[in-house]
């Protein structure tokens, strides 16, 4: 199946546009892709892959997952990598896996896993020699993110499409920061790309659950509504805030 068929000209354009205005790729960048095993990351995997074949550009991937030692009870064998890598084999992607550890009962929240496992990933950028970490954000991430910093860290922020660290040693990008939640939905079904289960015993009861809950009636109430969210990012009055 031609990549044509598999993304819309709508959706790789926006894609495309993402890219473009934050420039997330070079000529030369060695760029780690993390794969979580969610169809966003799945789905970033095969479209770097996909833009690498015809790109104007030449770049190298590392395709990463951070295995954070969460298992089913009574399944101590069983390895969610397994099933991530058995998905990236179909299009030709390698995929290596970090070990990091389950966190203890007492260490054990979302902020901490995110953080142990962005150290991670920082470490093995370094260790590869990439200068770029690519992650599967896409435009509903972002506008849950600002909703959950006024929530409940009393500031306006969330993530953003490039973000440059470390005196600009390495960037992490969000390729996908410019299509919603349902596009890259619909591009894994033609994938057949099928999300790997989050065993975080804390999984789907989150304080991002309880938010991106609320935004969906709103956005019933009005669809038009995420689009001006959405905008509203890139148009900050400062001085009518406090």
């Amino acid at each position: 199946m031609r990549s044509e068929t598999i993304l819309p000209r709508q959706v790789n354009r926006r894609i495309g546009q993402a890219m473009q205005a934050y420039s997330m790729l070079s000529h030369g960048d060695s760029v780690l892709v993390a794969v979580s095993g969610g169809v966003d990351s799945l789905v970033l995997a095969w479209v770097l892959k996909m833009w690498l074949q015809k790109a104007p550009i030449s770049y190298t991937l590392r395709f990463v997952h951070v295995d954070m030692g969460f298992r089913r009870e009574g399944e101590s064998g069983a390895n969610p990598a397994d099933e991530i890598r058995e998905q990236l084999d179909r299009f030709g992607i390698p995929l290596d896996v970090l070990q990091a550890g389950e966190l203890t009962e007492s260490e054990r929240s979302c902020f901490l896993c995110a953080r142990q496992r962005r150290h991670q990933l920082f470490e093995l950028a370094r260790e590869y020699g990439c200068n770029k970490i690519a992650f599967g954000h896409h435009k509903d991430d972002l506008i849950e993110t600002l909703f959950l910093n006024m929530f409940y860290s009393g500031n306006l922020s969330t993530m953003v499409p490039r973000q440059d660290l470390f005196d600009g040693r390495l960037a992490l990008i969000r390729p996908l920061a410019y299509i919603e939640k349902h596009e890259v939905l619909e591009i894994a079904m033609t994938l057949d790309l099928q999300p790997v289960d989050n065993l975080c015993p804390l999984a789907g009861n989150t304080r991002r659950d309880q938010v991106r809950k609320l935004l969906q009636t709103v956005y019933e109430h009005d669809p038009g509504i995420k689009n001006s969210i959405f905008a509203s990012m890139a148009n900050v009055r400062e001085g009518y805030l406090l």
